[in-house]
């Protein structure tokens, strides 16, 4: 347990903690506690937020400094995992010539397109949060990031296969068990409910709505390249985490 937690907080933070065994078993254990760890930088995050709007910082800068942030605090691997699928998917190649298109260095037009998309909207909707108060505010920023590492459990879940027999994404497929799903995916419901004030079902809702959505985009990329990799697992979390922030939104 200690050593998936600690395996749990490098791949999903730049956390400086010693290097623990990596396998399967702590794998798992990693993938299922992923909503806890975003949920603990999304309050961080939330709590930058608070500040620069004490600050009386403009809204739209206090945002785009909090998605900047959220990529520093992860080292942009999921940014990266985004644009590299999106580029990989987008090619509509063989499944061998995607994964290929996946694995190079550099970043092609379908992946830059999704970037600036991702980081806009996540910088506008984070914008629009202090308006409704410190602790709607707070609750939807860890809300959405928490969601977004839910993803990651999501799509690690019993009988999703990896696409390729080694990297990042052959160790931590299939492993995350349906109790440890349930579990965390109502921890994360639960932490959205006052992010919408006076709509305590609506955070929820944007929640599972989210989710859904990530689980029917994992099952395309199932079919497309045969499983998941790492750079799915960081597509997962930015798209998921922007759908949530849009869901919380809603209605205004």
């Amino acid at each position: 347990m200690i050593d998936g937690l600690r395996l749990a907080a490098t791949l999903f933070t730049v956390a400086p903690l010693p290097a623990g065994p990596v396998n399967r078993a702590t794998a798992a254990v990693a993938m299922a506690v992923a909503p806890g760890v975003g949920a603990a930088l999304g309050a961080v995050l939330g709590g930058l937020l608070l500040g620069l709007d004490a600050l009386a910082v403009p809204p739209l800068l206090a945002g785009v400094a909090v998605v900047g942030a959220g990529a520093l605090l992860t080292r942009g691997l999921h940014l990266d995992g985004l644009a590299d699928t999106v580029d990989g998917l987008g090619a509509y190649r063989s499944r061998e010539q995607a994964l290929e298109i996946m694995k190079r260095p550099d970043v092609g037009p379908f992946g830059v397109v999704a970037l600036v998309l991702t980081l806009s909207a996540q910088a506008a909707a984070v914008a629009a949060l202090p308006a409704r108060g410190w602790p709607a505010a707070l609750a939807a920023v860890v809300a959405a990031t928490a969601t977004g590492r839910a993803a990651v459990s999501w799509a690690c879940r019993r009988g999703v296969p990896a696409a390729r027999p080694e990297g990042l994404g052959a160790l931590v497929a299939g492993t995350v068990s349906g109790p440890a799903l349930a579990l965390g995916t109502a921890a994360v419901a639960a932490l959205a409910v006052p992010a919408v004030p006076g709509r305590p079902w609506q955070g929820p809702a944007a929640v599972l709505a989210a989710l859904a959505v990530a689980v029917l985009l994992g099952r395309h990329v199932v079919r497309r390249l045969g499983g998941i990799t790492g750079d799915v697992l960081g597509a997962a979390v930015e798209v998921t985490a922007t759908l949530a922030y849009l869901g919380l939104l809603l209605g205004g």
